[in-house]
């Protein structure tokens, strides 16, 4: 091989490029390259063969096709992308170069009565190969020359950008600024090596690592509320065992297309399906039947079918006695629990302050067992829930108390006076859906033997969030479906957890002590937000920050100052593209930054606003790990091929700039500094033996490559390494086939058994263990000041904010869509024929017709925010009112300034702010991707109107406007 030296492009001895050989070449320049033409006899005179298998004759122009469905070698690998896929593939690679793809059919069956769980995959992963030797592919080390975002660029070698980077790195933390570094990277479970590789650096050179989960709107606020848990679900096989599925808010035959499968199969197998979806989608048309609520009403229609439940005594009620906190007293003077110091019960616990207390069933009071104040923080396995008397459900009464009488009711008591309000009336204005459907569907799911909820982003991007997330649980709660086959409320959103968990922490934090950031405040707050936000919520900001309920770097000085971020280092990721507040991110925030380091295959839009851009190996081209919550197996990336171009993989790229630090440092003198928050030093002059160094073991040069930091994550895992057990999984394991993982670590709340699907929340509903909230059962009244003040210390329905981006008519929307991952695979060709090819806005017919708007006709979506140019689409399946705009196209993809995030604003809700109980992190803290203000992307104003220059004629805007790729027809 050589290397051609215009275009970098590999090149065999027959002058075929790399690039062309993947594309596939003309027929003509095929032929010329086997040495056949179409003029030999071979091709001349096709005739039928009559029996091709008894007899078949030798035509050597087929040897074309037989050669190109040949290959020298297969590797397994997959796509590190943030999605809940984690699909194993077979590479297949013929004279150096990577070239098909097919899904991987071995996953091994843990249950015969389940459907196979192979093959997985979709068709974006089926055409990465297309990427491998993409255009967009970065190749070199590129340092921007023009303006942020103009695209101008020069090629510099890998000592000049490592060299540039390392000495604003040391800059940075000689003169103290360390936590003005900041690196972001989402999804650790996609590929957790190249995760860790940054994150390790920054923990060892005190920068600061970004959340992501809540960031993306991706983290269910509600969970956290209610179960003190970050997210747990069931692998999807266990759709299956339901009797009564719900999809709410998912669309999972768009965005789960490898599990769609469980979804569908279910139905035949008995079990009923409803969608509850905004659109006729293409998940709803697979239902038994379907919901349309309006937007953000989610929680009317979920407390509606509350109350249905509990007025016609279909609630489970030994659940709510012993899993909740519904026989918990409240004080009707203050609204706040009654505490067992208050009435001298729980003298014995830890903190009788954090005991609460109900009533038996003779009207004694009696200490709840389980509570904060009763184990030994927040997670404790020796303590119990498990009662040893019948507490009442509903109580009003009057208890003496060390200060006097006080007036007290029961959650419960509280819960069905706020569920009063949902009549029948009230809910089919407010949602639109009919009175006696969503009641009917309220009795079946109670009267179901299992009953699921598949809940999705559709819920997720709105303000209330989290009074979405609370009322819908509350379905699964009442009916007491949780802890079984079949049962419980799984959001799938992200790939938000990851299986092997502590080997990944200890790869990705080697100092225990780690920086870390809520990416939503961080962005608002250095974004200047604040500045214009309502005296409210600036204080409530300013006092969750001053508290020290949520963290924002750089921290303050001693002299009341605070920095501004100075660097930002982003790979895996695509923050520019996904950042809420895009205007704000770009005017505000983006100019206080000195050094913006992308690492990428790929030019994306954040690429196209940094400073260095860093050559990234392809999915095809490292060592990695994958796994979803989706499924319970591990699976590997391998090389296929060489990274292409003077690409490296993330690991590599971060050793070598920790490699490069250190020399620089050594070069340059320069002294340990003392850590202003953590007791440490930041040594730079150790940070490469400290970054390839074994941390449990003290072993020098163990992680020097991705394969080793791969092995130390499936050794140091409970997961892939039980400590009580023998058997293990190796790298070497997981090349062979999938393996399904040997147990769980203490993040997970069930086991994983033999011969059955993974489902959550045993350890609580089964074992008995308390639930890691305050209460230690399901929390579904909360009360710190600020939920009490905003009247949302119970489940409740808000209508959305007012006027998000201005009074207009339209509400905009942003889901998950079929042709891309965020953004991965939105700028791929093959993707782009198989819809328009470019921007497009979902209208109504209805909403088109009054503005004069024709199906590919050019138009402004627009608010007092921004203005954005795209194509019309009628998508009679809306509804009426909605700018729909599947999310993700590129910066680059829209003329003009501006992305499909220009039109939303970065704003937060106040009760994601808090801590809870504020003195303990025992239940509502700040912990990267736990707890935080989640980003709101609907909620947002707009409208639509003709571009300028358009007729109103679809027909002449598609003549017009160049090439136009396939007709979407998939809606």
């Amino acid at each position: 091989m050589s290397r051609h030296t215009d275009d970098d492009r590999w090149r065999d001895s027959s002058r075929i490029s790399r690039r062309d050989f993947v594309r596939g070449l003309g027929a003509a320049s095929l032929f010329s390259a086997i040495g056949l033409s179409f003029a030999d006899d071979g091709m001349q005179g096709l005739k039928a063969v009559e029996d091709p298998i008894g007899e078949y004759p030798y035509r050597g122009w087929e040897d074309l096709y037989r050669e190109e469905w040949d290959w020298d070698s297969v590797s397994r690998s997959t796509h590190s992308v943030n999605c809940t896929g984690s699909c194993s593939w077979d590479v297949y690679v013929k004279d150096g170069q990577v070239w098909r793809e097919e899904q991987a059919g071995d996953y091994p069956t843990f249950d015969e009565d389940l459907p196979d769980p192979n093959p997985r995959g979709c068709q974006k992963g089926a055409c990465y190969t297309d990427y491998v030797n993409a255009d967009q592919r970065v190749l070199h080390p590129l340092r921007r020359t023009g303006e942020r975002g103009e695209g101008q660029w020069e090629r510099i070698s890998w000592d000049e950008a490592l060299t540039e980077i390392a000495d604003h790195v040391i800059d940075e933390v000689q003169a103290g600024r360390y936590d003005a570094i900041s690196a972001f990277t989402p999804i650790p479970a996609m590929s957790p090596v190249s995760f860790a590789s940054g994150t390790r650096l920054m923990n060892l050179v005190g920068g600061v690592s970004h959340s992501f989960y809540e960031w993306y709107s991706d983290l269910p606020p509600g969970q956290p509320i209610t179960w003190g848990t970050q997210t747990d679900n069931a692998e999807s096989a266990d759709w299956y065992n339901a009797d009564y599925l719900i999809a709410w808010g998912s669309n999972v035959n768009v965005t789960r297309i490898p599990d769609a499968k469980y979804f569908l199969d279910a139905g035949y197998n008995g079990t009923k399906r409803v969608g509850i979806f905004t659109d006729y989608s293409q998940t709803a048309i697979h239902t038994d039947e379907w919901l349309s609520p309006k937007g953000g009403t989610d929680a009317a229609l979920a407390l509606g079918m509350a109350r249905t439940i509990v007025s016609e005594g279909l609630y489970d009620e030994a659940h709510l006695k012993e899993q909740t906190d519904m026989p918990l007293l409240v004080r009707e003077d203050t609204a706040k629990f009654l505490r067992a110091s208050e009435v001298g019960l729980a003298t014995d616990a830890r903190d009788a302050a954090k005991v609460f207390v109900g009533v038996d069933a003779d009207g004694q009071l009696r200490a709840m067992p389980g509570s904060l104040g009763d184990r030994d923080g927040q997670h404790d396995a020796e303590a119990s829930i498990e009662l040893a008397f019948d507490p009442q459900l509903g109580v009003e009464r009057t208890v003496e108390t060390a200060d006097g009488p006080v007036e007290v009711r029961s959650v419960w008591d509280r819960l069905t006076e706020e569920l009063a309000q949902y009549t029948p009336e009230f809910v089919h204005e407010e949602t639109t859906v009919g009175e006696n459907t969503y009641q009917r569907i309220a009795r079946e799911f109670a009267e179901a033997d299992a009953a699921k909820i598949i809940h999705g982003k559709g819920v997720n991007d709105y303000y209330h969030n989290d009074l979405g997330n609370r009322a819908i649980q509350l379905l699964v709660t009442l009916t007491g479906n949780l802890g079984e086959p079949g049962t419980g409320l799984d959001h799938y959103v992200g790939q938000e957890k990851i299986w092997t968990y502590n080997g990944w922490k200890q790869l990705s934090f080697p100092r225990t002590n780690q920086r870390a950031v809520p990416t939503t405040l961080w962005t608002y707050y250095h974004s200047d937000v604040l500045d214009n936000a309502d005296r409210e919520m600036r204080e409530r900001v300013e006092t969750a920050i001053d508290e020290d309920w949520m963290p924002v770097y750089p921290d303050e000085r001693e002299d009341g100052s605070r920095p501004d971020p100075s660097t930002m280092f982003v790979w895996r990721g695509n923050y520019f593209n996904q950042a809420k507040g895009n205007v704000a991110v770009e005017e505000q925030l983006w100019p206080k930054l000195d050094l913006v380091v992308d690492v990428n295959f790929r030019m994306d839009s954040t690429a196209l606003f940094s400073d260095i851009v860093l050559p990234a190996a392809s999915h095809y081209e490292k060592h990695d790990l994958s796994q979803t919550d989706m499924h319970t197996y591990v699976h590997p990336f391998t090389p296929a091929v060489e990274p292409l171009g003077e690409a490296k993989t993330d690991w590599e790229i971060f050793r070598l700039l920790a490699e490069k630090i250190q020399q620089r440092a050594r070069e340059r003198g320069v002294d340990p500094v003392q850590d202003r928050e953590f007791d440490r030093s930041i040594d730079l002059t150790t940070v490469y033996d400290d970054f390839v160094r074994d941390w449990e073991t003290g072993e020098d040069e163990a992680l020097v490559e991705g394969r080793e930091a791969a092995e130390f994550i499936l050794e140091n895992s409970a997961e892939s390494n039980p400590p009580d057990s023998d058997e293990q999984i190796t790298f070497e394991d997981t090349v062979e086939q999938p393996q399904r993982l040997l147990g769980t670590g203490d993040h997970w709340t069930s086991d994983i058994d033999e011969g059955e699907a993974y489902v959550p929340w045993q350890d609580y509903v089964q074992d008995k263990e308390p639930w890691p909230t305050f209460t230690g059962r399901q929390q579904y009244y909360v009360d710190h000041d600020w939920f009490l003040d905003l009247g949302e210390e119970l489940p409740t329905y808000k209508s959305v904010p007012p006027e998000k981006g201005g009074d207009h008519p339209m509400t905009y929307n942003t889901p998950h869509g079929r042709w891309s991952i965020h953004s991965t695979w939105r700028d791929s060709t093959k993707m782009l024929r198989l819809q328009r090819g470019e921007p497009l806005v979902y209208l109504h017919p209805d909403d088109a017709e009054e503005r004069g708007i024709e199906d590919g006709d050019t138009v402004e979506v627009f608010n007092d925010l921004a203005s954005v140019e795209v194509q019309a689409k009628i998508y009679p399946s809306s509804e009426p009112g909605t700018a729909r705009m599947y999310f993700a196209w590129e910066r680059f993809q829209f003329p003009g300034e501006g992305n499909f995030n220009s039109l939303v604003p970065l704003y937060m809700k106040p009760t994601q702010l808090v801590q809870y109980p504020e003195d303990e992190e025992g239940h509502l803290y700040f912990s990267p991707n736990y707890w935080g203000p989640t980003g709101v992307n609907s909620d947002v104003n707009v409208d639509v109107r003709l571009a300028d220059g358009q007729s109103g004629s679809g027909e002449e805007q598609r003549d017009s406007s160049g090439v136009r790729l396939a007709e979407d027809d998939s809606q």
